[in-house]
């Protein structure tokens, strides 16, 4: 079954849709050694896919992680103010994960972090009206 060349990406890990976007009109990535740089291009499951002359596949397995985020640690994985995130907590996790939800920088509590883009955003866009 085909998908959009971007959704594939993110599903990958490779980066957010908005940002696989970035990378696909830049001219980065590449689908049976031809440079795709038109948004929307679809790819098959058989489909060589590369970024930056780096093969892309997606995760044979889902992961989950429930983290205890602690009172100041931003919610994010990297974050232009230098503040500590919490992408510092997830020590010996190699693989690419990113939150799903959000938690205040002086809050602590229970975040889920997954590196299943598809039901992560299911969860967090409102249109799907998860409380």
């Amino acid at each position: 079954m085909s998908e959009r060349l971007q959704k594939f990406l993110a599903r990958a890990g490779v980066a957010s849709r908005r940002h696989a976007e970035v990378l696909i009109t830049a001219g980065r990535v590449s689908v049976n050694n031809q440079r795709v740089t038109e948004l929307g291009s679809k790819v098959e499951p058989s489909d060589l896919v590369m970024v930056d002359g780096q093969l892309v596949t997606v995760p044979e397995h889902t992961s989950w992680y429930l983290l205890h985020k602690p009172p100041g640690v931003v919610t994010t994985l990297s974050d232009p103010e230098g503040r500590p995130t919490v992408a510092g907590l997830l020590e010996g996790v190699e693989e690419r994960v990113f939150p799903v939800g959000r938690l205040d920088w002086d809050a602590e509590g229970a975040l889920l972090l997954t590196n299943d883009g598809g039901i992560a955003h299911r969860l967090l866009h409102p249109s799907f009206e998860v409380p």
